[in-house]
């Protein structure tokens, strides 16, 4: 068993074309010995917003705290803290977030894509 402080953990700025103010945390993966999935931690600062994308995997994201709007099906549709999203492999999707402090949500993905 391992107990990791996620604030002790490196960070990477995910800042690209698409995206604004997104950092990125893995939290859990192949380095912990993690062989099914990898848990990592995305905060978006106000105003920031992860690229519109889809792929082939399914991910579960959790809410931690903030908040924001997620791109689904054509349409923003608000998040909040304590909320859990399922979003299906291929469909489109975006996070971005509306309020005026970090916006931070955990994201779990199947093992063999990249993990940050």
């Amino acid at each position: 068993m391992e107990i990791i402080d996620y604030k002790k953990l490196r960070t990477k700025r995910l800042d690209s074309e698409g995206a604004k103010d997104v950092i990125g945390r893995l939290l859990i993966g192949k380095e912990n010995g993690a062989s099914n999935f990898v848990m990592r931690l995305f905060e978006l600062a106000p105003g920031g917003y992860t690229p519109r994308h889809s792929h082939e995997w399914e991910h579960e994201v959790f809410i931690h705290s903030g908040e924001g709007e997620i791109f689904k099906e054509a349409e923003w549709v608000p998040v909040s803290e304590g909320n859990a999203v399922f979003i299906p492999s291929q469909e489109e999707h975006q996070f971005k977030n509306t309020g005026t402090e970090p916006f931070l949500f955990v994201c779990v993905i199947p093992s063999g894509v990249p993990e940050l």
